[in-house]
């Protein structure tokens, strides 16, 4: 068993989108519901969160831009574009996302838990340095990941983003530095535009960025075989310090905007391998932070089975058996194919072939 932390507060749910918007206060309920819950096997240590500080924003986000969230601060309801809406108490949710996801890494880097997951929104990915975006207001994972580089002096970090959606902001954040290395599996092309398989990064981040762009319908079995023959080649050479997830349900079969047909299952697989290859590299120093996901039912199943695998592992029986599933696909072939030849120049795990 390992010992895993979990953030989460009721202040989250003051971030108020409006009735009818699919980020809703409602997928933290089902949450925090299922976490009180009989059928939870796993018993998870509660890690406070913190609302950040101004200066801790600023790591990541511009002067002006805190400012433009600041002025939201106890204003009713807000367009600040067509999808991110804030209200009179958005502002206190999002520095408590922030900090939040900081008081995971530090629980984690200290020691006190080996793995947290932090239940926390507004979500982030999709934030960018000077603007909000896709429901996000700061973000959450680059905050946290410009932690830990500057807390814990880490040099090498790794964001596993699987959101049904290209965490565009996260790119942008991190693309022009080799410190933080970020794998995301999305749709493409769809929102927000980005994560074409040649967006690999600039300057001296060029390769650290690893983007596998997927056509819709991909489900369990392709993102085995993605995770076998991408994620965990690229990790093991890389040897993070510490892995983020970024961890979106919206992949799943059932959601209404994802348009993938991943199961709980799958998700917990993935996971698990994010486990099995932190346990190789960083003590098995591993963070999930919740992005999108808008099926409250397969939130629900998908994060709690999550949860229990970073709390006590995969059963052998269902690792096994969605390995089997991992059937050959000619889309998925062409897929894992064009990613290690863009990539062949970065990394040497990609020349084996």
């Amino acid at each position: 068993m390992r010992s895993t932390g979990i953030v989460r507060d009721n202040r989250y749910l003051e971030h108020r989108t409006g009735v009818n918007h699919v980020e809703s206060p409602q997928r933290l309920e089902t949450l925090y519901r299922m976490l009180d819950g009989k059928r939870l096997t796993a018993r998870p240590v509660t890690i406070p969160p913190r609302l950040a500080s101004l200066e801790e924003i600023h790591m990541v986000h511009t002067p002006e831009y805190i400012e433009k969230i600041l002025d939201t601060a106890g204003r009713s309801r807000l367009y600040l574009d067509p999808d991110t809406v804030t209200s009179e108490r958005t502002c206190e949710a999002a520095f408590l996302a922030a900090g939040g996801a900081m008081e995971a890494v530090r629980s984690v880097m200290e020691g006190r838990v080996d793995n947290a997951f932090a239940f926390i929104r507004p979500p982030g990915h999709h934030a960018e340095r000077n603007r909000q975006m896709g429901f996000c207001i700061f973000n959450n994972t680059a905050l946290a990941a410009e932690y830990a580089r500057r807390t814990f002096s880490l040099k090498k970090i790794m964001i596993v983003d699987w959101d049904v959606h290209h965490p565009n902001g996260t790119q942008h954040i991190f693309e022009e530095t080799g410190d933080v290395l970020l794998f995301s599996t999305h749709r493409y092309p769809f929102f927000p535009g980005t994560g074409a398989v040649n967006e690999t990064g600039l300057g001296t981040g060029e390769g650290f960025t690893v983007n596998v762009p997927l056509t819709p319908r991909k489900g369990d079995g392709d993102y085995v075989r993605i995770y076998q023959e991408l994620l965990a080649p690229l990790a093991l050479e890389f040897r993070p310090q510490l892995i983020l997830v970024s961890a979106g349900f919206d992949p799943h079969h059932d959601d209404p905007i994802g348009g993938m047909r991943l199961t709980e299952r799958g998700f917990a697989y993935c996971a698990d391998r994010v486990l099995e290859i932190a346990e190789r590299t960083c003590a098995g120093r591993v963070v999930v932070l919740l992005e999108g996901g808008y099926d409250l039912t397969a939130v629900r199943k998908s994060a709690r089975l999550v949860l229990e695998t970073m709390c006590s592992g995969l059963a052998d029986s269902v690792k096994e058996g969605l390995e089997r599933s991992a059937a050959v696909d000619a889309d998925v072939d062409d897929i894992i194919d064009s990613v290690k030849e863009t990539h062949k120049p970065y990394w040497r795990c990609f020349n084996d072939d």
